[in-house]
């Protein structure tokens, strides 16, 4: 079972404009899931493939419910314009 010990940076390395286009392609049907390390490199996402652990092994649901919840947080905190 992972932990939260198991990646001790999560997706906070990973920019946001990465995540939502990794979430376009997921959305499209554009993945290969469970996502890997190699997969993401293949796709051009290696800041993912660095700083994603969190991503690697989920099928469809997971993927999508990490990816949505940490573009959601991230959507909450920037500063508004």
């Amino acid at each position: 079972m992972r932990t939260h010990y198991d990646y001790p940076f999560g997706l906070t390395t990973v920019p946001t404009d990465h995540l939502e286009r990794l979430f376009r392609r997921l959305v499209r049907g554009e993945l290969e899931l469970p996502l890997t390390k190699s997969s993401l490199h293949a796709m051009g996402f290696n800041e993912i493939a660095h700083g994603g652990d969190i991503l690697l092994g989920l099928d469809e649901r997971g993927t999508r419910a990490v990816l949505v919840s940490v573009i959601a947080e991230r959507k909450r905190t920037e500063p508004r314009a």
